[in-house]
This record gives C-alpha cells, sequence and structure tokens, in this order.
C-alpha cells in the first residue's frame, strides 16, 4: 500500500488482543477540474498582478506538494483594492436595490452548489481535513449562508423594526485557515446583504478555495469591485487593518492577533467584530446517554483534527463515570483511521501546516512533563505531510498548559469534577468563552448550565452543529460580535 493509504491497528480494549483491519482506498476524484499554477489578486472584477510582483507557493499538508502559486499583495495592492471597493460601493452596490441584491446574492449560493464536487476536493486539499468533512460540512454551509442571507437582503426592515437601516460603507475581512470557504461565506455573505463592498484577506496557508470564489463571483456577474480578494500573509491583513477608508474590519483568528487588530483600530472610526480563540468545555454529567455523548466528543475533537476554534478540547467528566467514559473514548479513538484526507474512509486527516505540528508536539511534550498521563491511539503515520496520531490526556491539572492553551489539534485533556457547581467553576475558568457542550438527561440542568457557562454557542447533547439561521460567537479573549443569523447582520448596517 501506499505511505497515504489507510493502515490502521485497532486497540479495543486491555482485555482484547490487537486487530489489525485493512481499509481498501476510496479516493475522490480529481481529474474533474483543474487548478491554475498560478493565482493573482481579485480586484476591480479582475484578476491582476500583484504590485509586489511576488507570489508564494501554497501545499497541500497530506502530500507536501505545491498545489499554486499565490500572489502576495502588499499595501499597495490593499489600497488599489480599497479604492475599487469604495467605487463600487459610492457608484454601484448602495444603489442597487435590496432585491437585486438578493439575486447576485442567490446566484453565488447556487454556483457553489454547482461546483461543490471541486470546491470539496480543493479545500480538503489545501486544508488536509478529511474530504468527508468537506463535502458534507463546509460546502453545503457556505451555500446555505450565501442563500439565507439573499432572503434578509430585502427585508432588512424587519431585522431592524422601527429603525432606520443603511449599510456601513467597504468592510475589510480576514479569515483563518481553519474554514477557508464557510469562513468567507459567513463574512460576505451579510455582508453583501446589507449593501456593503468587501475586501477579503484570506489566510495565507489556505487561499485556493477563496480564489475560486472570485471565479465564481465573476460567473454570477457581481458588479466589478463589490467583492475584492487580496492573498498574502500578515503584512496584508495588517494593511487592511490599517488603511483609512476601511469603514468595518471583521476578523477571525488567532486571540493574539485579534488584540493586536483592536488596538489598531482604536481611536478611529472602524467598527469591528472579533471571533476569536477558544478553549471549549465538554461536561459530562453521570446521567448522560454515554454512547451518545462519546460520538459527540468524537466529531468535537478528532473528526476535525482538533482544527475549529470551538473544538470540545477539555472534558469535564463526572467522577462516577469516569473509568466507562475513559474506556470507551480509548476504545473509539483506536477506531479513527489517519491517512489520506481524499481517502472517504479517513476520519482523521492532516495538520494544515509544519508550523502547527509544531506548536500541536510542543503543547503535547508540555502535558507529559506536567505530569498529565498520555494515551494515543496506535496507528501508522504517512512519512509525508504533517500528521499527529489522535490523543487524549488523563490526570490534567487545571493549571496545566494543555488545560488553557489553544492547542488547534487531535488533542484532548480528560479533567473531573463531582457537582455542576464545580463542574461550572472549572469550565469557566479560561480567559476564552467561544462554546461549551453539556450532556445530561436532564433539561433543568441543561437550562441552568447554559445560563451559567460564560460561552457564546452551547451545545446539549450534540456537539459542533451549525446553521445559518443561529449566531455564533464569543465571551471574554473569544472576541465580540456574533455571525450567523439575523444576528449576524448587526455588524454591517447603521440603524438611527
Amino acid at each position: 500500500m501506499s505511505e497515504l493509504e489507510t493502515r490502521e491497528r485497532l486497540t479495543p480494549g486491555p482485555a482484547s488482543s490487537a486487530i489489525q483491519w485493512d481499509y481498501a482506498p476510496s479516493l475522490e476524484a480529481t481529474d474533474h477540474f483543474k487548478l491554475e499554477s498560478r493565482y493573482d489578486l481579485f480586484i476591480g472584477g479582475k484578476f491582476v498582478a500583484p504590485h509586489s510582483k511576488r507570489w508564494f507557493q501554497t501545499i497541500n499538508p497530506a502530500t507536501e506538494e505545491t498545489l499554486a502559486e499565490v500572489a502576495e499583495g502588499d499595501a499597495e495592492d490593499v489600497d488599489r483594492a480599497v479604492r475599487e471597493a469604495r467605487r463600487a460601493y459610492e457608484k454601484v452596490w448602495r444603489k442597487t436595490s435590496p432585491s437585486e441584491r438578493a439575486k447576485y446574492i442567490f446566484r453565488i449560493a447556487r454556483l457553489i452548489q454547482e461546483k461543490a464536487r471541486a470546491l470539496a476536493v480543493v479545500e480538503t486539499m489545501n486544508g488536509g481535513k478529511p474530504i468527508k468533512e468537506s463535502r458534507d460540512v463546509d460546502i453545503p454551509l457556505a451555500a446555505a449562508h450565501f442563500f439565507y442571507y439573499a432572503g434578509w437582503a430585502d427585508k432588512l426592515e424587519y431585522a431592524f423594526p422601527n429603525r432606520n437601516v443603511a449599510p456601513v460603507g467597504v468592510a475589510g475581512q480576514i479569515i483563518p485557515w481553519n474554514f477557508p470557504l464557510l469562513m468567507a461565506a459567513w463574512k460576505l455573505a451579510p455582508a453583501l446583504a446589507a449593501g456593503n463592498t468587501i475586501v477579503l484577506k484570506p489566510a495565507e496557508t489556505t487561499p485556493v478555495t477563496s480564489l475560486m470564489l472570485a471565479q465564481i463571483i465573476q460567473e454570477a456577474d457581481l458588479p466589478p469591485g463589490v467583492v475584492n480578494i487580496v492573498t498574502g500573509a500578515g503584512a496584508t491583513g495588517a494593511a487592511l487593518v490599517a488603511h483609512d477608508d476601511v469603514d468595518k474590519i471583521a476578523f477571525t483568528g488567532s486571540t493574539e492577533v485579534g488584540k493586536r487588530i483592536q488596538r489598531a483600530a482604536a481611536g478611529t472610526k472602524k467598527k469591528l467584530t472579533l471571533e476569536l480563540g477558544g478553549k471549549a468545555p465538554n461536561i459530562v454529567f453521570e446521567d448522560a446517554p454515554l454512547d451518545q455523548a462519546i460520538e459527540g466528543i468524537i466529531n468535537g475533537i478528532y473528526f476535525n483534527q482538533g482544527h475549529v476554534c470551538c473544538a470540545g478540547s477539555r472534558l469535564f467528566v463526572q467522577e462516577s463515570i469516569l473509568e466507562p467514559v475513559v474506556r470507551k473514548l480509548r476504545d473509539r479513538i483506536g477506531t479513527l483511521r489517519v491517512g489520506n484526507p481524499l481517502d472517504k474512509n479517513t476520519d482523521v486527516g492532516a495538520i494544515n501546516s509544519r508550523a502547527q505540528l509544531e506548536k500541536i508536539q510542543e503543547l503535547v511534550s508540555s502535558g507529559v512533563e506536567e505530569g498529565a498521563e498520555m494515551y494515543q491511539t496506535s496507528c501508522s503515520l504517512p512519512t509525508r505531510g504533517f500528521w499527529f496520531a489522535p490523543t487524549f490526556f488523563t490526570g490534567v491539572g487545571q493549571s496545566n498548559r494543555i488545560a488553557q492553551e489553544e492547542i488547534f489539534g487531535p488533542v484532548l485533556s480528560v479533567l473531573t469534577f463531582r457537582t455542576p457547581e464545580e463542574a461550572l467553576e472549572k469550565a469557566n475558568n479560561t480567559p476564552y468563552g467561544l462554546s461549551a457542550g453539556v450532556w445530561t438527561e436532564k433539561g433543568s440542568r441543561i437550562l441552568k448550565m447554559a445560563q451559567k457557562l460564560r460561552a457564546g454557542v452551547i451545545w446539549a447533547n450534540t456537539y459542533n452543529k451549525f446553521d445559518p439561521t443561529s449566531p455564533f460567537g464569543g465571551f471574554k479573549e473569544s472576541g465580540f460580535g456574533r455571525e450567523g443569523g439575523v444576528q449576524g447582520l448587526a455588524p454591517y448596517v447603521q440603524l438611527s
């Protein structure tokens, strides 16, 4: 078998002998589309060469092979994109009727659906996540967000009753690497529906589906300059944040960078929303349906390689059920298949970049050094690419780094509690407040926990479920503002 074909060793429990399962590959085809060898910037409705005259390579993290060269925008390119966005705002988009705006947004949604197969494959090739995640979650949700906000475009007076609603102007939007197309949809769709024009800066490690979205925008005949996409690294994003003619900044990414953006925007006219890091608690009570909870835990941390900022990376288990939960968790992660992200059998794909892998390795080493007990599934990892086996720790202390710092990898910390009050105190003992999960059969307990958990999104007896109609965002160092739902329109409008 090739190094990327899945070959797992399954260890069901201490009393069972090791069983090796071989899975015949079921690879998603890649011959139904063709990537460009080089992508330029998307400014004013056209692909244009960067002023910097520089391009960088974007790779497949599962193979380390180059997918394409991508333009590296500089401050001059950002200025050109902002000027185009301002021109389109003043002369075209703000004057376009809401019903016409809705038609354009609806058309983008339909084109995403039509090209869903290619988009899913490229999302997996550029980001490393399993194809079943890209195919079944990311791309359908991206289309759904455009459909949803197309419906709001001509109903803003109902979203904000008894108020006069006006767009903000030019929005600068910076998105992360973990959900490239979905994060673009989260930001672009409500901004367009509200009548704004946009300059979007994708993450430097996962820019390709954003550039494919630019091609979709061209095909949808969106007026030139309404959406502009400038690729690059941190300096490109900093130039966008600092630009004087940007009215709104929306950023999703690390808390550290979010703080820098907040300082840069302070004292300016810019509206600001930040969706930052998380260290989500997943709380399992003794009356919880354990098998269902285990699947929710797996979904919350391993199927997405822990790449979501709301990953349930802290598992709080009531002491009376610690032993069966740990046993079931150990057995279940032993069945996870690690390997080629394009294989439909794969559960856990590649880590997005070498830098991210090194961060995961460093934090896991710190967990061992601080005395936590590590369990790691036994599986063969490919020799090329960036990989990390599903891992969890028991005996974790509240002060351990693995219980406090965002890992962004398939690593879970298991802690215990005795009473609901103790669970709340421990769960809230973090600088973050993005999401949480509660597992119990008692509806009254769910409501009580939801009221006292300092988290923007709380799931009950499930985890990592998203819908365009539901707002998403955090408290504390997880940021402020909401994306999704009617609330996702608010950052992009002026009310009087």
